[in-house]
């Protein structure tokens, strides 16, 4: 017999079939009458199902003593209308099997309510509960309306490095690749020689597979990325990973305008798939951790989003009157807190910011006539700020060597960046989205550690 998944149990009717469930065991009633309640979940939805497990089972006596919270179960049996409150169908069991059994007094989660910080030590029993449950089903749903929205207008799906020799972002925030025996080396003093390491040079976890994307951008049209990503932030905040997933298309002929255009189409797209696709997950989130969440998507899907430069944004946020905990001026990087203030406060719904100052945007980036600008633009949502950061990028030869000078980068480190411009380049432009920031988004999580199965951070790297 064919497994049966208790999604499609609640989904569809089902009553009058025999199933085969496997799952693990919520809770556990039993009656004095030889009768016990079993609540059973195989993570399939938020919801359990009950099984109804009475003396006709064969072994009823023995089994019933095994089973726990945390137990799990194999049951066969027949699907019929409930006659209990909250629950239109249930399973009366023709044959349990306990496949393992779980010790009652040592299991960690009981039934009741554990703060996200326990939960982040439990991360191997954490995906249980009902929250992470969610949260696991919501981040496959965003992966999958991802590509489906990609691949659906011809996009290529590229898959980059994760060891590089290039610093994508210049600011050496990368984590070290090496071979080389660090407790000889500290016997020694002097440079390291890079040439007796396993790549014959400094190598280290890429930070974004754009520049490699670029290299397929220009040659097969429209790609995309979508693989993990490192940085070694020592930054221990809310906001912040050493270890996320990026999602990075590239591509070749489009300008800024059009840039800016495939961003707003794709965060609707994808916010509205999860939406259709996860509502009670979503309902379940709204209710427990953020009552406007379900409001704020909805805003998102229906509403253009705003459009203006960075500089007509400092000045209604230095004539705004609000108190901010980070001073604002032109030529300092925007702060979640202005960003907020923009999508929150102001608009009251989401703004893509263009023509940020040269002196804090990456090399790559098309500089503007006015030389103090450049072609760069961020999707800034409710509740996160930036979930988007991309560019127009530099495509002229001659202008992208000084930028890398500007930015105290050697341009024999990027000879082969540096020839896509001499052999046939155009304009072209992309784009990445974090989609730690994106679960974040949509479930109305406040930290970022709680919006990916194993969270890396400075300290942290269990599991």
């Amino acid at each position: 017999m064919p497994r049966t998944k208790v999604a499609q149990i609640l989904r569809e009717t089902l009553s009058g079939t025999e199933v085969d469930v496997r799952g693990w065991v919520r809770t556990k009633r039993e009656s004095k009458q030889n009768f016990a309640f079993l609540e059973v979940n195989d993570g399939s939805c938020l919801a359990n199902i009950q099984v109804v497990v009475d003396a006709n089972v064969p072994d009823y006596a023995i089994l019933i003593k095994q089973i726990s919270t945390g137990a799990s179960v194999a049951i066969i049996g027949e699907v019929k209308e409930s006659l209990g409150k909250g629950q239109r169908v249930e399973i009366h069991a023709r044959q349990l099997t306990v496949l393992g059994t779980s010790d009652a007094l040592t299991y960690p989660l009981q039934k009741k309510g554990h703060s996200l910080e326990f939960l982040r030590e439990k991360a191997h029993l954490r995906p249980r509960t009902n929250t992470f449950g969610a949260m696991a089903r919501v981040r496959n749903s965003l992966c999958a309306t991802i590509h489906d929205f990609f691949q659906t207008r011809g996009f290529l799906y590229v898959q980059t490095p994760i060891i590089t020799t290039s610093d994508c972002e210049g600011a050496g925030q990368v984590f070290q690749v090496t071979t080389l025996d660090l407790a000889k080396l500290q016997q020694f003093k002097g440079p390291i020689d890079y040439s007796r390491d396993f790549f014959g040079k400094k190598a280290g976890l890429t930070v974004s597979g754009q520049l490699e994307g670029e290299i397929y951008a220009t040659a097969l049209g429209d790609v995309y990325t979508f693989g993990p990503t490192f940085r070694a932030e020592n930054s221990n905040t809310t906001r912040h990973l050493a270890e996320f997933w990026m999602v990075e298309p590239e591509m070749p002929f489009y300008v800024l305008e059009e840039n800016m255009d495939l961003a707003e189409s794709f965060v609707r797209s994808i916010v509205k798939g999860v939406m259709d696709r996860c509502q009670a997950d979503l309902e379940f989130f709204n209710e427990r951790f953020e009552p406007t969440l379900l409001a704020s998507l909805q805003n998102i899907v229906e509403n253009e989003f705003i459009r203006l430069t960075y500089t007509e944004a400092i000045e209604i946020l230095e004539k705004s009157g609000h108190s901010f905990e980070y001073p604002i001026s032109w030529g300092n990087d925007m702060h979640s807190e202005h960003e907020r203030y923009l999508t929150e406060q102001h608009f009251k719904q989401p703004v893509i910011l263009t023509d940020y100052p040269r002196e804090i945007k990456s090399f790559y980036m098309r500089c503007n006539e006015d030389g103090k600008t450049v072609r760069a633009m961020d999707v800034l949502v409710p509740r996160i700020g930036e979930i988007i950061g991309g560019s127009q990028r530099e495509e002229r030869h001659d202008a992208l060597i000084d930028r890398m000078k500007e930015c105290h980068l050697d341009p024999e480190d990027y000879w082969w960046y540096l020839e896509l411009r001499q052999y046939g380049t155009v304009p072209h432009s992309g784009f990445g989205l974090g989609l730690e920031r994106t679960v974040q988004l949509v479930t109305g999580m406040t930290n970022i550690r709680d919006c990916i199965p194993f969270p890396r951070t400075p300290k942290s790297a269990e599991f």
